[in-house]
């Protein structure tokens, strides 16, 4: 049922010596969570890629589903390469690989990431709205530990609608980092930027540390 570029793997990636210690992130280091990383398609998705490698140094294993315009932004190989794990970018997939998608991506989750949520996807989770992979998915996750990294422009971000559909979703139980400021695609000088890998990396972090034990 799933659309994958690679076999589902669950098998931990090869890690240096300082990210097998946990040095930088204990919690993730200890735990090795896994970590679903849901993409949406904005000029942001290129900064997922470097979350994806920051995530798999820091001992977590990453698999990924892209909306089909994350796609036009990032190929999902950039995302193998980083993870070494599959990319899902479609519900629809050949018989022999027929499985309930969806469910099977959360249950083997322990924490739901997306970066970058755009205006569009939040607004799918705030209103139940299911019409691809990802957007199917985090319908069904709300009551795991998931995180939005919203990026988009300021006019968007602003908008009362938007607004309203991030206090339902902070209501609902997912966690928001940023948006941040600074200077946007359109050239402006706003809010509206996505969280740098590295901060969302560290409220990963914070989330994973409440965790007990990962499930085999």
């Amino acid at each position: 049922m799933l659309k994958k570029e690679t076999n589902f793997d669950s098998r931990p990636p090869q890690l240096s010596a300082k990210a097998e210690a946990g040095a930088d992130f204990p919690a993730i280091g200890k735990i090795r969570p896994n970590i679903l990383l849901g993409v949406s398609g904005g000029i942001a998705a290129y900064k997922a890629v470097d979350l994806a490698s920051k995530l798999t140094a820091a001992s977590a294993r990453v698999n990924t589903v892209m909306t089909e315009n994350a796609c036009r932004f990032v190929s999902p190989k950039s995302f193998e390469g980083v993870t070494g794990s599959a990319v899902f970018t479609s519900m629809w997939s050949t018989p022999e690989e027929y499985k309930s998608g969806h469910i099977a991506l959360l249950d083997w989750a322990d924490v739901i990431v997306v970066a970058p949520a755009t205006a569009d996807i939040i607004s799918k989770i705030a209103n139940g709205i299911c019409d691809d992979l990802l957007s199917t998915t985090l319908c069904a996750c709300w009551r795991k530990p998931t995180l939005l990294a919203p990026a988009m422009n300021n006019n968007m971000w602003t908008n009362p609608a938007i607004q309203h559909n991030v206090t339902m979703i902070k209501k609902m139980g997912f966690k928001i980092i940023g948006p941040a400021e600074g200077r946007l695609a359109c050239g402006t000088e706003a809010i509206g930027r996505m969280a740098e890998p590295q901060d969302i990396l560290e409220a990963i972090e914070k989330i994973t540390s409440k965790i007990k034990k990962r499930k085999a």
